[in-house]
Formats: structure tokens, sequence, C-alpha cells
């Protein structure tokens, strides 16, 4: 029994040494671009080691006095020769063991490159004014890969603004908004390009809102869908857009006489805005664009400046903030102006405070939530700063009367 335990063990080395070549040899097999001459490399190795081993069995068991100087010698001769042999075979391999990591800094090493579409020859045969021939060449890499967005994207806007093709633009992004069914940021994108262009080639108001309708229809709870109906509240209407293409005749008023006569210089003063009228088109334009910020906005301050009247400011604010999908960057603009004019219209540090608390809660990681933090922390001095005297003529409440609910009434004649 005990005889047989070296025997084992030289077994278990065999198969260890097996275990771990057949390992490497498949991963490198796995890695290699030439199997077949991996395979071949392999074959070798296993040819060299196997007569190296044979020859140096021979040499030893045929030594009648031991391991001799001759024995020995012809050992290390077989062997050299082996490493030479097998030196030359695997050199290019443990070049690439030895120096990838070095030699990957600079040209990526082994890791396989994703393949992308390239558009710069397209883009320099527009630049040139070659317009089919850039169109051809975008087709070809949409060939390579079909659905590309930026691909199919260049291609409507070579259509549109190079060939005039508004028609074949359109269909373009028809399909394009097929392989972005489900992406909004690509789907609002091109849509609001195929919008620009019916107005500024087709002069077609009408056709740029339906583009942009279709954005809160397939997008309908995304901020995409909210800037879209931001936009849709401020299309130029098409008599403006008609009016733009025509010559506009000048009209001088009257202007002073005798200008050099006088003892001092003449000055021109641009017209005041009413903000009664202002508040009347606000109040009339919101009526059909609730969703308008803009002109929200612009109400909210008339109310608060003007009026005096910082309750129905920030009722319009407010709105404001509870639309839905509103961006977060124009949250924290509204949230911010509502403390302004708490301060400045009616030194209420307290609800200037509540409204930048408002700032940290709705997004407590971010670069607004640490401005807001900031803020708060100066607030007794802004207000120190913005604080003025503010007159309040007789009268004043009594022109307020039916503000809310309809357009300021002229005053009486």
């Amino acid at each position: 029994m005990s005889s047989l335990l070296p025997r084992l063990d030289t077994l278990l080395e065999v198969v260890l040494c097996a275990v771990i070549i057949g390992w490497v040899f498949y991963r490198w097999l796995k890695k290699s671009d030439d199997a077949a001459r991996l395979v071949s490399k392999w074959a070798i190795t296993v040819v060299m080691v196997a007569i190296t081993w044979w020859i140096a069995a021979r040499s030893i068991a045929g030594s009648t006095g031991g391991l001799d100087y001759g024995t020995a010698f012809v050992v290390v001769i077989a062997c050299a020769f082996c490493g030479i042999v097998l030196g030359l075979t695997w050199a290019s391999n443990i070049a690439d063991v030895l120096g990838g990591p070095l030699t990957s800094l600079y040209d990526g090493g082994d890791q396989e490159v994703v393949p992308t579409p390239f558009y710069s020859i397209a883009e320099a045969k527009r630049k040139q004014g070659k317009y089919l021939e850039s169109v051809a060449e975008i087709r070809k890499q949409l060939a390579r890969f079909p659905g590309d967005f930026a691909g199919t994207l260049m291609l409507a806007e070579v259509q549109a603004e190079n060939l005039n093709d508004l028609q074949g633009a359109q269909v373009t992004i028809e399909r394009l908004l097929i392989a972005s069914e489900r992406n909004a940021v690509n789907g609002s994108v091109a849509l609001n390009r195929l919008a620009d262009w019916h107005l500024r080639f087709g002069q077609d108001p009408d056709s740029a809102r339906a583009a942009l309708e279709r954005v809160i229809q397939m997008f309908p709870d995304t901020e995409q869908a909210y800037l879209a109906a931001q936009r849709i509240a401020h299309l130029t209407p098409a008599g403006m857009l008609a009016d733009k293409n025509e010559r506009h005749r000048v009209r001088l008023g009257q202007y002073q006489e005798n200008i050099g006569l006088l003892r001092e210089p003449a000055t021109t003063h641009p017209p005041v805005e009413d903000p009664a009228a202002v508040a009347s088109e606000l109040l009339r334009h919101l009526e059909q664009h609730p969703q308008d910020g803009e002109a929200r906005e612009r109400l909210a301050l008339i109310y608060a400046e003007h009026y005096q009247r910082l309750d129905l400011g920030a009722e319009e604010l407010e709105r404001l903030l509870a639309q839905p999908n509103v961006p977060a960057k124009q949250a924290v603009r509204w949230l911010n102006m509502l403390a302004d004019l708490r301060v400045q219209h009616a030194g209420d540090l307290a609800g200037a405070r509540e409204a930048l608390e408002r700032v940290v809660d709705c997004f407590p990681h971010s670069a607004a939530a640490e401005n807001a933090k900031h803020r708060m922390a100066h607030l007794a001095m802004e207000l120190r700063s913005k604080k003025k005297s503010q007159v309040v003529k007789l009268g004043s409440y009594e022109q307020n009367l039916g503000l809310k609910g309809k357009p300021p009434l002229p005053p009486a004649h």
C-alpha cells in the first residue's frame, strides 16, 4: 500500500498540471483571432516537451555510474534546445503578457471596440454644398446602423434645410419616431426640430402646433411634455409670420421743430407700458393657455409690484408650482421669486424662509438647496438692504376691487 502513495502523488501532479495548462489553453484560444495557429503552437510545445523528457529519461537510465558529467551535458543541451524552440514559438504571446499593461495605456489593450457610425464625411460634403452626396454618405452609415438617432436626424436636417424637401424631412422624422417611441428625449428633440422647420420654411404654425402636441400625446407625464406646452403658448400666429415677409413702411412721427434753437437738449423717452393694459392682456392669454409660465410669472409681478397685492402674486406663483412635470430649475426659480416678493413687498422673513425651506425639502441633495440654506442665513441682512419706504396713495385699495377675476377697469375720464 505504501508503494502506491508516490505513484498517486505523481498522478495528482500530472492531473493538476494538465488542468492548469488546459485552462490557460482555453483562455488563450478564446481571445485568439487565429485559433489554428494557437493550436499548432500548443502541439509544438507538447512534442518538444515530450522529446526532451524522453531524451533526459533515456540518458539518466543508460548511465551506469549515476548522473555523471556526460549525462548532465546531454540533458542540459536537450533542455536548452527545447527552450529555444518554445521561446521562438511563444515569443509574441510572451511579449503581449509582459508588455500588455504598458502598451494598453496607448492602444487600449485587447478590449473590444464597439462599432459606431461615422458621419464626418457626410458633414464635410454638406459644408461643401454637395448635399446629395452628403445624403448618400448618411444612408450608407444608416445601412450599417439602422435606426441610429443622430444619423436619421442629420438626414432630416439636410432634407429640410438644404434640399428644401420639408415633406421628405417629415417622413424621415416619422420613421425616427417609430424607433424612438419610448424615448422621450429623442422623440421630443425630433418633433421640436420638425416644428422649427414648419415655422421657418413652411410658414405654417398650425403644423408646428400639431408637432408639439404630439410630444404631449406621446410622452404625457414627462418634462418634455411640459416644455412643449410652454412653447405652444408662444407660437407666432400665421398673420405675424406673413407680415415678416412683407416690406414694412417706416412712419415718421411729429418731431421737435427748431431743435437747434432750444436752450436745453431735446430728449426722447420710450413709451411707458400701462400695467393695467398688460394685466388685461395677460389674463386673456392665460384663459387660452393656462400653463404658460412666462405669462403667469409676469402677471404675478404686476400684482405684487404695481397693485401691491402680494397675496395675488403669490397665488399665481403657487399655481405655477402646482403644475405637473415642472422642471426642477423652474421650480427653484419660482420659489426664490416668491421669497423675493415676500421680502421686498411685505418684509415677511418667515414667509420667505418657508419658501426657501421648500427648495431644501424638494431638492435636498442639490446646489439649489445649498444656495437656499445660504440665503436663509442672510435673510435679515437682505431685508435691511432691500427695504424701501412705500407710500400708499388714497384710493389705491378701491382700484384693486375685482382685480382677480377680470381685467382692471380703465380710469374714468
